[in-house]
Parts: C-alpha cells; structure tokens; sequence
C-alpha cells in the first residue's frame, strides 16, 4: 500500500558545489521522452546552496505524488544515479507516513542507509553509520558517536526529531540547508520554499551536446580524471555498460523510475568513456 502522498518529500545532498552538481542533475531527466517536456515534470529540480561544500536538490516529486511509486524507492534511485555519474558522494534524504531515513551513494560502491520509523524506533544495522561517516570523511570519533546515539531508543525522539539529529552531524562538516528546507514538510512546501531563494537554480535539460560536454568536464575536473584514458577507462566504461543494461531491465519490469534512471545513467556513462577514450587516443 502507497504511502500518504501528503505526508512525502525528499531531498538530495551532495558533497560538491553548484556548479558541478548542475550539469550532472540534468542527467536525471534522461528517464522520459525528451519529446514532450510535460512527461519529464518528475525530473525538474531546484538547485541551490547548501554550505561550502554542499548543494540540496528539491525534486518535484512527482512519482510519489501521483502515487505510481515510494519516495525512499525513487530518492535511491536518483542518489544512486547522481553517484555513480559523479566523483562525490549523494545523500538522498526522505520521509514518508511511516518513517524517515537516508540512502548514501558512492560511486559504485553499495549504497548504505539506515531508517527510522515515525514514533523514532531505529530500523537498520549499524555498520550502516560506520560507512556512513567513512564516505562523508566525518570525525570518526564524535561523528560516530552522535550516530550511534540516533540508533538506541529514545521514547521522545520521533523519525523527524532522528532526521534534525543526522543534519546536526553533517553540520558539522559544513552543511547548511538553506531557510525553508527541512525534513517533514510536503514536497510542495519545500519546492516553494526552495523558489524563494536568492540564488536558487532551476535544473533544466539543455540538450544531449551541452550536458555531455558538461559532464566530461565535472569528471576531468575531479578524483576520477585518472580513470579518463587508457586500460583503466576502457575497464571502467565496459562495466559501467555491464551494470546499467540489467538495472534498465528491472525498471521497466518492475515499472520503477528510480532503477530506469540509474540504469540509463550508468549505460551513458559507459558510453561515453568508452568513447572519449577513443577519440583522445586519436589526437
């Protein structure tokens, strides 16, 4: 059974500034016809600042609106995406009728994420926080304990109060949502709160040519440079196609949008290492 849709919303953190974090979000929209922009109202996104080093997503939510999927499936989905396009990490949080919880992506390391339900009672395994605070690169002493104390039980914390207390320890590592933005509120209340923004930045589709350009260039300028040429590039991209043909397989049978993206992505990916290789071997 569906989740209230007045009760869902979500949020995508990642490690990284605006800038970066614009022209791989266009991916994101790859999951529907390009032809008709109304049918890719699920993928638009707001983009702003959320500290030094950190930017906040505002999806539209449209696939846990129109009730067709579940925001913690959908918000995976979408971190998954963004992380294995990317060189920094994504934070998908999200909320539902009947809890709270984060999904972690890196790369294509297995995601990790940890739930909480609404009257707070912890549901998940806590190796989940230790890799938590290893692929954030948190204090792996204070962090980890405040983190630990969100998975014992607490008869006055509930699953938004466990949310507060998971934003304080990313504080500390320089998020800072910006006003308006916070766990528990209707993905339309955070949507016009995102609006409202000095600096925010609609996330938009601009055509297949700038967003490769855009992408190459994210990836160029970051930890993965090294992985763009060569034995290992060529190794890289033919896995990167290896996984995403499965994942876009299972989408489509199971209807799900979040592992259709994810699929897609990494299938771009792949395609488009293995072709910049190429071409930069030719030059």
């Amino acid at each position: 059974m569906s989740a209230d849709p007045a009760a869902c919303g979500a949020l995508l953190l990642c490690r990284s500034d605006p800038a970066a974090v614009g022209p791989a979000a266009q991916l994101l929209c790859i999951g529907a016809s390009p032809a008709r922009a109304e049918s890719r109202a699920w993928g638009r996104m707001l983009l702003a600042q959320a500290g030094p080093e950190w930017s906040v997503l505002v999806p539209e939510g449209r696939p846990w609106l129109d009730g067709a999927e579940q925001v913690d499936r959908v918000a995976r989905g979408w971190a998954s995406a963004l992380a294995v396009a990317t060189p920094w990490p994504t934070l998908a949080l999200w909320w539902d009728e009947g809890g709270t919880g984060f999904t972690l992506a890196s790369g294509f390391r297995r995601t990790v994420g940890y739930v909480w339900l609404k009257n707070g009672t912890p549901v998940g395994e806590e190796e989940a926080l230790s890799s938590f605070v290893g692929r954030l690169g948190l204090d792996p002493v204070l962090d980890t304990q405040a983190l630990e104390a969100l998975t014992r039980p607490d008869s006055d914390a509930d699953g938004r109060a466990r949310m507060l207390g998971l934003l304080a320890v990313l504080g500390r590592a320089g998020l800072t949502l910006p006003a308006g933005l916070a766990p528990g509120l209707h993905s339309d209340e955070l949507r016009s709160a995102a609006a409202a923004l000095p600096d925010v930045e609609q996330v938009q589709w601009t055509g297949w040519r700038e967003v490769v350009s855009a992408e190459l260039d994210v990836v160029e300028r970051g930890r993965l440079g090294a992985w763009m040429r060569g034995p290992r590039a060529r190794a890289l991209g033919g896995l990167q196609l290896a996984a995403g043909l499965p994942a876009v397989l299972y989408g489509v049978r199971r209807r799900s949008s979040g592992w259709a993206v994810a699929g897609a992505v990494l299938l771009l990916n792949g395609a488009l290492g293995l072709a910049y290789d190429t071409v930069r071997a030719r030059d």
